[in-house]
């Protein structure tokens, strides 16, 4: 197989890059740290495209009149959204699954103090309560610990993950809400409005996180690996 670091050919036996000197678990976690880089920009790529879809459908709802307005032909046009926040919701499920097993294995190797236990690391996402408040802690705390950071890079890495974190709790409670009512006119824009901002929400939170996952698998894949 390639060496992730240099692309020298390893032969399966062999443990270490005979190139670079790069170890078999190192290639596997760059791998996996890969993968779900690439799952989080189809997630990102999904939510923008929903959301320009629905801003599209924005501009006929404001040069509507209540007189001139059709509820069930918004009722229809917003229907498929519904679905489409389905399937992202099924989509970053799957993402979610590969991104734990990531950051399982980022946090059991990472350098630097580990304040909770790695049970937590999966259990802090599915504790009621806990959920709202462990993960970010968690990844900001792997991403200080895998490199050096001064006090700038210390809080610039605190407003990035704070920032992660905000949106995908806003992008879950908008989703959840989506679709409002389309009996009026009034009800059909703020669906709309409500829409956008879920999308939005959910495009930032998939690219931040995209931020977290390659930084800290580069900083651990640049340094020794911690027994």
């Amino acid at each position: 197989m390639p060496c992730a670091l240099c692309g020298d050919i390893i032969p399966t036996e062999v443990a270490r890059c005979p190139a670079c000197g790069a170890w078999a678990r190192r290639r596997d976690f760059r791998a996996i740290g890969v993968a779900v880089f690439m799952l989080l920009g189809f997630n990102a790529f999904i939510a923008l495209g929903s959301g320009i879809s629905l801003l599209r459908l924005d501009r006929p709802l404001a040069e509507l009149t209540r007189d001139g307005y059709d509820a069930g032909a918004t009722g229809r046009a917003l229907a498929p959204y519904a679905d489409v926040f389905t399937v992202s919701a099924v989509l970053a499920g799957i993402t979610g699954v590969l991104y734990l097993a990531w950051l399982w294995r980022a946090y059991r190797q990472a350098s630097g103090p580990r304040p909770y236990r790695s049970g937590w690391v999966v259990l802090g996402w599915v504790v009621p309560v806990i959920n709202l408040w462990l993960p970010p802690r968690i990844v900001h705390d792997l991403w200080i610990s895998s490199g050096r950071f001064s006090s700038a890079g210390r809080h610039a890495v605190g407003a990035v993950v704070t920032v992660w974190w905000a949106s995908v709790l806003a992008a879950i409670g908008l989703a959840q809400a989506f679709p409002g009512g389309v009996a009026s006119l009034a009800e059909a824009r703020f669906s709309v409005h409500l829409g956008v901002a879920a999308t939005a929400c959910q495009a930032l939170a998939a690219a931040l996180c995209m931020v977290t996952v390659f930084q800290i698998t580069r900083l651990q894949v640049g340094r020794p690996l911690a027994a």
